[in-house]
C-alpha cells in the first residue's frame, strides 16, 4: 500500500513538474524549419523579424506576427506581417505548417511565385497577399484548400488565366484579383461560389461577356468588373442581385441599356460607376429610390433624353460625374440636387444642355468642391449667389453662352485654385474681387469680349501681386484689355504661362518679368508693346516667346530663348536689327564706327584664359555648395503637368511619330521606346515614352512616374507635358507619357560618343550640368513636403535642352517618402529592392563619383 502511494505521488510530481514549466519550451521542428526558413529568404530594412530567433527557452510562438493554437500550443495557426516593409521570396517550406489557418503579408514589396505547396495547408481560411509583386501564375494547388474563405491578390504581377481547379473553392466569400496581369475571360466557374459576396476584377485584362453564371451569387454585395476589355450587355440577373452595395463596371466595351427599375432593383446601392462605355437609352428615374447612394458615375456614354429631376431624394449624394453622355435638357435641373447637401464633385461638362443657369445654384451643397459644367449651350449671366458656393476649389463654365459680366462675388470663394471662363461671352472689366483668391493657380478668361484695365486687385499682372503667389497660368488672350503692364508682376515667382495676347496693353515690357526664373511661355503678341526687347529675356528659362505685332525697336538678343529660331516669333516689328542669322534681320547700326580692332599677342591671351578657366571652376564648385543654402527655392519652381495640353489618344500619337517610325525613335529602355513627335499645328516638338505593357513592371511604373511629377516643380527636372491612356487600333491598352523634347539628347551620348563625332562638353558646361544636376536632386531630396529617391541617376537619364541646361527625367523607379524622419527605414514606403542600373551609386553614398564621370 505504501509503495503504490509512494508511485502515485512520483508520478504526481513529474506531472507537476513538467506543467509548471514554461510552454515557449516546447517546439515542432517542422514549424520551426518552415519560419526559419521563410526569413532567410526575405529582406526585411525595418527589422521586423528581429524577434525570430530560436532560443531553447522562448517560443516562436511569441515572435512578432505569430500565433500559436490554443489547443496545440506548439502550432502556428496565423503569421500576421502586414505592411512592414518586407523584400525578398516565399519559401515552398511554408507548406509545411499543416495547421495554419491564416496568412496576411499585404503591402510589401515581395515578388516570385506563390509556392505551389500552399495547396498542402489543408486548414487555411485567409490568404491576404494584395500590393505585393508575386508572379507566375496562381497556383493551381489551392484548390486543395478547402476552407478558404477569403483570397485577395490585387495588385500583383500575376499572369496566365484563372485556375479551372480553383472551381472547388467554394466557401469563398471574398476573391480579389483585380490589377493583375491576367487573360482570357471571367470564368464562369465563379458563379459556382454561392457565398461570395466580394468580387474584385479590375483591370485584370479580361475580355469577353461577363457570364451569365455570376446572376446566382446572391449575396454579393461588392462587384468590381471596371478597366477591362469586356464586351456585350450586362446579364439582367445581376440588377436583380439586391443585397450589391458597389457595382462597377467602367472603363469597358459594354452595350445595352441601364435598367429603369435599377433603383428599386438595387435599393442598397452606395457606389454605381459605369462610366467610359457604349450604354445607351435613358437615364433611370428609379435611382432616387437607392436612398444611400453616394457615387453616380455615367460619364461617356451614349445616353439620350433629360436628367433625372429626383435626385434630391439621395442625401448622401457626394459624386455626381455624367459628363460627355448626350444629355440634352435644360440646366433648370440643377435645382433637383440642392437637396444634396453633401454633394462635393458635379461635372455634367460636354453635353447638350441649355438655357439658362437658375439662381437656386447658389443653394448647392457649401461642400461643392469641383463644378464643371463646360462645353454645353448654356447662356444667360451667371447668378452672383454663385458666391455662396464657398467650398468650390475649381469651376469650369468654358465654351458656353454665358455673357454680361463676371460677377465680383467670386472673389468670395477663398478656396479657389482653378478658374476656366474661357470661350464664352462675357463682357465688362474683370472684377477685382478676384484679386482676393489667395490660393488661385489658374485663370482661364480667353476668347470673350472682356474690355477695360486689369484690376489692381487681381495681383496676377499689376500691383498687389503678393495675394497671389501660387498663380501658375494667366490666360487673358482675345480680350480687349488695356494699360500697362506694372513691374509687380516679379511678386508671382511660381507663373509659368503667361499669355496676354490680342490686346491693346501699351509701353515697355516691364522689368519685372525678370524675376520670373520658372516662366516656360511668354505670348506678348498683338498688343501696342513698344521699345527694346530686353536682354533678361534670354536668361529665363523659357521655351517659346512670342512678340510679334507690336512696336518693339533695336537689337533682339542672341542668348536663351533668342538661339532657337523655332522658339521666338518676331512678326511685324519693324524696326528690329541684329539677333542670330537664322532671323534674317536687318544688322544694327554700329554705335562706334571708328573704334579699330585691337590684337592682343597669343603669349597673353593663353595665360589669360587658363587662369580665367580656373578661376570659373572654383567659383562653380563654390557655387554647388552655396547655391542649396541661399538661393530661394521658389526660383526653381517650374510645372510637372501643362493643364493647357489636353490629354492625347492614340491616334493623336501614332500620327504625331509618323506611325511611330523607327527614325523618329530616340531611345529605348526596360519599360518602353522614346520618340520625337509633332503635335499640335506642327509647332510643338515632343518626346513620347510609349510603354510595353508586357513588361511587368510598365504599369507601375508609369503611375509612379506620375505620382512622383505631379507634386514637383523645378527647372532642372524633365516635364511632362501631358499623358494618353488609350486603346490602339488592335484593341490593346495604350500607355504613354509625353515630355518636352530635349535637343541636345541625353548625357550619356555627349559622355560617351564615338571617337569621329565632333561634339565635346567644355569645362564649363560640364560644371553647369553638375550644378544643374545637383540641385535637382537636392530639390528632389529637401524641397517638398516629402523626399524623393530618383532611384536610376546616371547619364542616360539626364537631357539637354538647345542651351546645354540639364534635366533630370525618367522617375519610373522612384519612391516618395513621407514624413521623412532620421528613422529613415521605419517609413512605410521605403523599398530595398535593388532597382535601377547595376553599378550605379547614389549621390548620398558616394558624393565625389558623380563629377569622377564627367572625366
Amino acid at each position: 500500500m505504501t509503495s503504490s502511494i509512494t508511485l502515485e505521488c512520483l508520478v504526481l510530481l513529474i506531472f507537476f513538474y513538467f506543467a509548471s514549466s514554461p510552454a515557449t519550451c516546447s517546439i515542432n521542428d517542422a514549424d520551426l524549419e518552415a519560419l526559419l526558413s521563410f526569413k532567410e529568404n526575405i529582406i526585411d530594412p525595418r527589422g521586423a523579424l528581429d524577434s525570430w530567433r530560436y532560443n531553447e527557452t522562448v517560443s516562436y510562438c511569441t515572435w512578432k506576427g505569430i500565433s500559436c493554437s490554443r489547443r496545440h500550443r506548439t502550432r502556428v495557426v496565423s503569421i500576421d506581417l502586414d505592411s512592414q516593409g518586407l523584400a525578398g521570396s516565399l519559401s515552398p517550406h511554408l507548406g509545411n505548417l499543416s495547421f495554419l489557418r491564416s496568412i496576411n503579408l499585404q503591402n510589401n514589396s515581395l515578388h516570385g511565385p506563390i509556392p505551389q505547396e500552399f495547396g498542402r495547408l489543408k486548414q487555411l481560411e485567409y490568404i491576404e497577399f494584395s500590393n505585393n509583386s508575386f508572379d507566375g501564375e496562381i497556383p493551381r494547388n489551392l484548390s486543395q484548400c478547402q476552407y478558404l474563405y477569403y483570397l485577395n491578390l490585387i495588385d500583383n504581377n500575376l499572369k496566365g488565366k484563372v485556375p479551372s481547379e480553383l472551381s472547388s473553392l467554394s466557401k469563398l466569400e471574398a476573391l480579389g484579383l483585380a490589377m493583375n496581369y491576367l487573360s482570357g475571360t471571367i470564368p464562369s466557374f465563379m458563379g459556382n461560389f454561392t457565398f461570395l459576396r466580394q468580387l474584385s476584377l479590375r483591370n485584370c485584362g479580361f475580355k469577353g461577356k461577363i457570364p451569365e453564371s455570376l446572376v446566382h451569387l446572391q449575396n454579393l454585395q461588392f462587384l468590381v468588373l471596371a478597366q477591362n476589355m469586356l464586351t456585350g450587355i450586362i446579364p439582367d440577373g445581376l440588377f436583380n442581385i439586391s443585397t450589391i452595395e458597389v457595382f462597377s463596371v467602367t472603363s469597358n466595351h459594354l452595350l445595352g441599356n441601364i435598367p429603369s427599375d435599377i433603383g428599386f432593383s438595387l435599393p442598397n446601392l452606395r457606389f454605381l460607376s459605369v462610366g467610359d462605355n457604349n450604354f445607351t437609352g435613358l437615364l433611370p428615374v428609379s435611382l432616387s429610390n437607392a436612398y444611400f447612394l453616394q457615387t453616380i458615375n455615367f460619364y461617356q456614354n451614349k445616353f439620350t433624353g433629360p436628367m433625372p429631376k429626383n435626385l434630391d431624394r439621395l442625401p448622401d449624394l457626394l459624386f455626381l460625374a455624367i459628363w460627355s453622355s448626350n444629355i440634352q435638357d435644360d440646366i433648370s435641373f440643377i435645382s433637383s440636387l440642392t437637396n444634396c447637401t453633401k454633394l462635393g464633385h458635379l461635372d455634367i461638362s460636354d453635353n447638350f444642355l441649355t438655357g439658362s443657369l437658375p439662381h437656386s445654384v447658389a443653394n448647392l451643397s457649401s461642400q461643392l468642391s469641383y463644378m464643371s459644367i463646360g462645353r454645353n449651350m448654356i447662356h444667360g449671366t451667371i447668378p452672383s449667389g454663385i458666391g455662396n458656393l464657398i467650398g468650390l476649389s475649381s469651376l469650369s463654365l468654358v465654351f458656353n453662352l454665358f455673357s454680361g459680366p463676371i460677377p465680383s462675388s467670386i472673389g468670395g470663394l477663398t478656396k479657389l485654385e482653378e478658374i476656366n471662363l474661357s470661350a464664352n461671352r462675357f463682357t465688362n472689366k474683370l472684377p477685382s474681387s478676384l484679386g482676393n483668391l489667395t490660393l488661385l493657380n489658374t485663370l482661364f478668361v480667353v476668347r470673350n469680349n472682356i474690355s477695360g484695365t486689369i484690376p489692381p486687385s487681381l495681383g496676377s499682372i499689376p500691383s498687389e501681386l503678393s495675394t497671389l503667389r501660387n498663380l501658375e497660368e494667366l490666360h487673358l488672350s482675345n480680350n480687349r484689355l488695356s494699360g500697362l503692364v506694372p513691374n509687380t508682376i516679379s511678386s508671382c515667382i511660381t507663373l509659368q504661362y503667361l499669355h496676354l495676347d490680342g490686346n491693346s496693353f501699351h509701353g515697355e515690357i516691364p522689368e519685372g518679368l525678370s524675376s520670373l526664373k520658372g516662366l516656360q511661355e511668354l505670348d506678348l503678341s498683338r498688343n501696342n508693346f513698344s521699345g527694346l526687347i530686353p536682354s533678361f529675356l534670354g536668361d529665363l528659362s523659357l521655351a517659346n516667346l512670342n512678340l510679334s505685332f507690336n512696336k518693339l525697336r533695336g537689337p533682339v538678343p542672341v542668348e536663351g530663348v533668342f538661339r532657337n529660331v523655332s522658339a521666338v516669333s518676331l512678326e511685324e516689328n519693324f524696326e528690329l536689327c541684329g539677333g542670330i542669322l537664322e532671323l534674317k534681320l536687318p544688322p544694327c547700326p554700329s554705335t562706334n564706327p571708328k573704334k579699330k580692332n585691337s590684337h592682343i599677342p597669343l603669349k597673353i591671351i593663353v595665360p589669360v584664359s587658363v587662369s580665367g578657366a580656373i578661376f570659373i571652376a572654383v567659383v562653380a564648385f563654390s557655387y554647388i555648395f552655396i547655391q542649396c543654402k541661399t538661393e530661394p527655392r521658389s526660383d526653381k519652381y517650374t510645372s510637372p503637368f501643362e493643364s493647357h495640353f489636353r490629354r492625347l489618344s492614340y491616334g493623336d500619337l501614332l500620327r504625331a511619330t509618323n506611325g511611330f517610325s523607327e527614325a523618329n525613335m530616340v531611345g529605348s529602355g526596360r519599360f518602353g521606346s522614346v520618340y520625337k513627335g509633332i503635335i499640335g499645328n506642327g509647332n510643338t516638338t515632343v518626346a513620347v515614352k510609349v510603354l510595353n505593357l508586357h513588361v511587368r513592371g510598365a504599369n507601375k511604373s508609369f503611375k509612379r512616374e506620375c505620382n512622383v511629377l505631379r507634386g514637383v516643380r523645378h527647372r532642372n527636372l524633365l516635364k511632362i507635358l501631358s499623358i494618353s491612356v488609350s486603346i490602339d487600333y488592335q484593341g490593346n491598352d495604350f500607355m504613354a507619357l509625353i515630355y518636352q523634347f530635349k535637343a541636345n539628347g541625353s548625357l550619356d551620348k555627349w559622355l560617351h560618343q564615338d571617337t569621329e563625332s565632333t561634339r565635346y562638353l567644355t569645362l564649363i558646361q560640364r560644371l553647369n550640368i553638375a550644378i544643374d544636376v545637383a540641385s535637382a536632386v537636392e530639390y528632389l531630396h529637401n524641397g517638398t513636403g516629402s523626399a524623393i529617391v530618383h532611384g536610376d541617376l546616371k547619364p542616360s537619364n539626364i537631357l539637354l535642352d538647345d542651351d546645354m541646361t540639364a534635366h533630370v527625367g525618367d522617375f519610373g523607379l522612384a519612391k516618395v517618402i513621407s514624413n521623412v524622419s532620421s528613422n529613415f527605414a521605419a517609413d512605410e514606403s521605403h523599398s530595398v529592392a535593388v532597382k535601377g542600373t547595376i553599378g550605379y551609386i547614389a549621390p548620398g553614398l558616394a558624393p565625389t563619383l558623380f563629377f569622377y564621370s564627367f572625366a
